[in-house]
């Protein structure tokens, strides 16, 4: 469908084109020749501009608080962006379309109720995207939305599939990109634009929750080397650096977000599937393309380094308003970062609030609007990049119940290398132990009692006796990433374990995702020792029928989920202590 010359009057908005057909239940073109027909392609768009707001409180940011606030509506023009940033596409000041007259023969929209109809809106610097329910899936102006989408080749940085088998990643990468009218005011206007504020979306296999893991941009880590596409659509070998800030995994040295995102898998053990990108003005047109956001205040803002002014109590921002609260840090906490990344959450838990209970999604006319921006805001890798891709994966997303979408921070302490330490590392303890939770799909959240159970029958198969490590006779396969695993696991096994009895079968005939220890009855209780020192989780344990005979060895496959020898496979039951989790199905007040 052609929607820029074709089921569409230039008078008319394109929404208005579509009308709910009360025989399939689902958006239809209206074909209706008395409205004639453009007769050239022309793009019609909402014009959400961004207005200047001085003060960026980011640390080190020279041009803070200087300055006076603008309140122009100028549309932005065309700018150079970072390495692999979307360029802003100029305004075309104004919808372009009037709104239709209303007559006799136009037919009224009725109200259908949607099957599981969910919208998931990530915005304010950190995330931007839609999660539309299924019966809307023919709305979609493909053609249109297509225009508005910038993809970055990341090569194998991410996932070559829009859907991938198993769990889900997806790194949401905010930019502090300052270019768009308005946005020079806030700090350091000449920045390259840096992965200032970055979620970690997990998404479980079976698709009943999800977990969003803030990553501060002031975490010192090691950069790994990367190759990244150049604006002339040339590849250049940028080459790892040790100890360096995560933000500048983006935009330095012409970084793309295909380095950012093997920064992550390089911290984490867990790799992206595709990224997200966003920047300054896609906060303010979002929010705005949304209607607003409801936010909380514990205490009445007046931030003049920022101008933001929040009442205490309930209020709702959008626009230049909503960006200057995800960007102010001397206004909660003890003005940090990680009380910033608080605010963020607790914005974006919000914004999928407001979207679900808002009638957005049964109205084609605001869906559109909201569709246009988001799609205008985003920059993500070229396997979803364009919108059929997008909608894929969107249903896909909008299978997760809200109330099991958890955010948290990762477990950081301070720089250690550092006197007044101004930059943090990952806990290595806790850190470690939600990675490995991620790594073995493990929910933050209770969902289903029936799942429940099932754990708990899966647990029982690890308690009973246990061989002593002499009697463990096992033959191990690499059918995971790391090269030599097999190797390097037997002689882990041999000489720290005392697995005397353990053999490297080398490569085995496949990939596998998930580690297997294939065993007979009659050896159970070699399997229990095993998975002890392994840290297998119970879903690993692979019981034959038939029991094993002589000096026959259990097979233990190592999947695209073994991280080293010695590393537990399997993650904790529950987060680590001290790690504060917030729901995006509830309310919080900012302090």
């Amino acid at each position: 469908m052609d929607a820029h010359s074709r089921g569409r009057a230039d008078d008319i908005d394109p929404a208005d084109q579509w009308v709910l057909n009360p025989q399939t239940g689902n958006y239809e073109l209206r074909l209706n020749h008395s409205a004639g027909e453009s007769s050239s392609p022309s793009r019609t768009a909402t014009a959400t501009e961004g207005t200047g707001r001085r003060g960026d409180s980011r640390a080190g940011s020279g041009g803070r608080g200087a300055g006076t606030r603008e309140r122009e509506g100028a549309p932005d023009g065309p700018r150079r962006e970072v390495p692999g940033q979307r360029s802003r596409r100029s305004s075309q000041g104004g919808r372009g379309a009037a709104e239709p007259p209303m007559s006799g023969h136009r037919r009224k929209r009725k109200t259908k109720k949607s099957r599981k109809k969910k919208a998931l809106l990530w915005s304010g610097g950190v995330m931007a995207f839609v999660v539309v329910g299924t019966s809307l899936g023919a709305y979609l102006l493909y053609e249109k939305l297509n225009g508005n989408i910038d993809a970055i080749d990341v090569g194998d940085a991410g996932n070559k599939d829009v859907v991938p088998d198993g769990p889900m990643n997806i790194l949401i990468i905010g930019t502090d990109k300052r270019t768009g009218k308005g946005n020079e005011g806030y700090g350091d206007n000449g920045s390259v634009g840096h992965a200032d504020t970055n979620i970690l979306f997990h998404v479980s296999e079976d698709r009943t929750n999800a977990t969003a893991m803030s990553i501060p941009r002031d975490l010192m880590t090691e950069i790994p080397e990367c190759e990244a596409k150049q604006p002339d659509g040339t590849s250049t070998v940028i080459p790892g650096t040790p100890k360096e800030r995560f933000n500048t995994s983006l935009g330095q040295n012409g970084r793309d977000p295909g380095c950012t995102m093997k920064t992550v898998e390089n911290i984490t053990g867990v790799k992206p599937d595709h990224f997200m990108m966003v920047d300054f003005n896609a906060v303010k047109e979002l929010t705005t393309a949304v209607g607003g956001v409801k936010v909380c205040m514990a205490k009445p803002i007046d931030d003049p380094k920022s101008h933001l002014k929040l009442p205490q109590g309930e209020s709702k921002v959008q626009g230049e308003d909503a960006l200057a609260l995800l960007r102010t840090r001397d206004s909660f906490g003890n003005r940090s970062d990680l009380d910033r990344i608080k605010v963020q959450q607790q914005f974006l838990g919000s914004m999928i609030r407001e979207m679900k209970s808002s009638d957005t999604l049964t109205n084609p006319k605001k869906l559109y609007k909201l569709a246009d921006a988001a799609t205008k805001a985003l920059t993500v890798d070229t396997a979803i990049g364009d919108a059929k891709k997008l909608m894929t994966l969107a249903q896909e997303i909008s299978k997760v119940d809200t109330k099991n979408i958890t955010f948290l921070t990762m477990p950081v302490i301070d720089n250690p290398a550092e006197p007044k330490p101004v930059t943090v590392v990952v806990d290595p303890v806790k850190g470690e132990q939600l990675f490995a939770m991620l790594r073995a799909d493990t929910s933050l959240t209770e969902v289903k009692q029936k799942e429940k159970a099932a754990k708990g029958k899966q647990a029982a198969l690890l308690k009973g006796p246990k061989a002593e490590p002499a009697d463990v006779r096992v033959d191990v396969l690499n059918g995971g990433e790391i090269p030599g695993a097999a190797g390097a696991t037997v002689t882990w096994l041999q000489n720290e374990q005392g697995v005397l009895k353990s053999a490297n079968k080398a490569n085995a005939p496949e990939k596998i995702k998930k580690t297997t220890l294939e065993y007979a009855p009659n050896q159970a209780d070699q399997a229990r020792a095993l998975a002890a020192m392994m840290g297998l989780p119970a879903t690993a344990m692979k019981q034959g029928a038939a029991d094993a005979e002589g000096l026959e060895a259990m097979v233990l496959t190592l999947g695209a989920d073994f991280k080293g020898a010695g590393q537990p496979i399997t993650g904790p039951a529950k987060a680590p202590e001290g790690v504060e989790q917030a729901s995006a199905d509830k309310a919080v007040c900012a302090k």
